[in-house]
């Protein structure tokens, strides 16, 4: 795989109509996925040379998805904003260029908003997945 530009990487909330649209959220300067699996440990006494033993496809699987930016878009900041107060799943694509997408339902873990006397004002949102996340290589 070729190098890859960070920029390129797109984090989409959708507008809750039915056929969804997808919104990009502009202004996004950083963006990180994170894909973790919680494991069972089912080591005991009897463990080959006492080594941990862990049971295979029983864990929970989540997605998390960070990103960090400046206000560019006021529907999209909009949309996030509704969002984050009605604290409800809302579906959202990830983009990860010549990877993959990601798709499923999301609740904004955290929303937060920042600026100093002499600069641009920012914000921070954190996804927590909140069901199934189906994924397709691109």
């Amino acid at each position: 795989m070729a190098l890859q530009k960070g920029r390129d990487m797109l984090l989409k909330i959708a507008n809750g109509a039915t056929p969804a649209v997808f919104v990009t959220v502009a202004g996004l300067r950083a963006r990180t996925v994170s894909l973790n699996a919680r494991t069972i440990d089912v080591t005991d006494s009897d463990s080959a040379g006492g080594w941990r033993e862990l049971l295979a496809g029983a864990g929970v699987k989540s997605l998390s998805v960070s990103g960090a930016g400046v206000f560019r878009d006021e529907a999209s900041d909009a949309q996030m904003r509704e969002v984050f107060f009605a604290q409800v799943a809302r579906q959202w694509q990830i983009v990860v260029p010549h990877f993959g997408q990601f798709q499923g339902p999301f609740l904004i873990a955290s929303l937060d908003y920042a600026g100093e006397h002499d600069g641009e004002a920012t914000f921070a949102v954190t996804l927590a997945s909140a069901g199934e996340v189906s994924f397709v290589a691109l």
